[in-house]
């Protein structure tokens, strides 16, 4: 089975609730890009992305592990979630621009 409909959330300070949602379709895959104020607000959006047939889901680093657990639960695990992580060459350098 090919990849054919994901979905990534990110944090983003600002977004409206709901989420900002952008999406990118190929035409053979349909990306939905949802920007969230915090991470408790990534629970809906993943509600929502798995209700309109995602495939996977990926959360960025602002959500951690126990967001992305939460997410998990909260989805049933209908569906595969990933989580964007920094390696440890990175992490001054991420500490910087969240500190």
């Amino acid at each position: 089975m090919a990849l054919t409909h994901w979905g990534f959330i990110y944090t983003a300070a600002g977004s409206p609730a709901g989420g900002d949602i952008h999406v990118a379709d190929t035409g053979t895959c349909r990306s939905v890009f949802v920007g969230v104020a915090k991470p408790e607000e990534g629970i809906e959006a993943a509600r929502r992305l798995v209700g309109e047939g995602v495939q996977l889901i990926e959360l960025c680093g602002g959500f951690g592990p126990v967001w992305a657990g939460r997410i998990i639960e909260a989805i049933d695990g209908a569906v595969p979630v990933g989580t964007v992580g920094y390696g440890p060459e990175a992490v001054d350098q991420v500490h910087a621009i969240f500190s």
